[in-house]
């Protein structure tokens, strides 16, 4: 992998997310795991490039999450979207989504990608919001959360980037 400068990437994020899925990974050679994302985002914030990840608590990486610094969000392309929708579908509780899928693990700044990863941003935590229904303007968003299991935003800083 290439450390890049992500104000270098020619690429949108809300194509990378919308089309091509991330993987958002936290945790290390001790211990890791792995959920498919389609909805997050990249942009400044406090005078720093940023990934804005959302996790529904229930979610086996919410507690990787909660537990380390670090993550990875990582676009790994059209190719992989079956291993994205099985990481997507199925818990880690229950299955080893590596030996399951062929992803093979990259330790990589403290935290976890993929070597089939064609893009990675290495994010550190530096804030997180639960999200509120009362702050839904448009109340068509609550169709969203039939189970009232609203998501954790996540922003985090981006303290690197590869590509492949």
């Amino acid at each position: 992998m290439e450390k890049i400068n992500v104000k270098d990437l020619d690429q949108s994020p809300a194509k990378l997310f919308d089309n091509e899925w991330a993987l958002i990974t936290a945790g290390d050679e001790n211990g890791y795991n792995t959920m498919t994302a389609s909805w997050g985002g990249m942009g400044e914030l406090w005078n720093r490039e940023v990934c804005f990840i959302f996790i529904r608590p229930q979610r086996y990486t919410f507690e990787f999450i909660e537990k380390n610094d670090y993550f990875t969000v990582s676009f790994l392309g059209e190719e992989n979207k079956k291993a994205l929708a099985f990481c997507g579908k199925y818990s880690g509780r229950d299955y080893d989504k590596a030996k399951e899928t062929g992803l093979i693990p990259k330790f990589i700044d403290g935290t976890t990608t993929f070597e089939q990863a064609r893009l990675v941003f290495v994010c550190k935590k530096i804030a997180y919001q639960d999200m509120d229904p009362k702050g839904f303007i448009d109340k068509s968003i609550a169709n969203n959360y039939a189970q009232g299991d609203y998501h954790r935003v996540y922003v985090g800083e981006i303290v690197a980037c590869y590509k492949n």
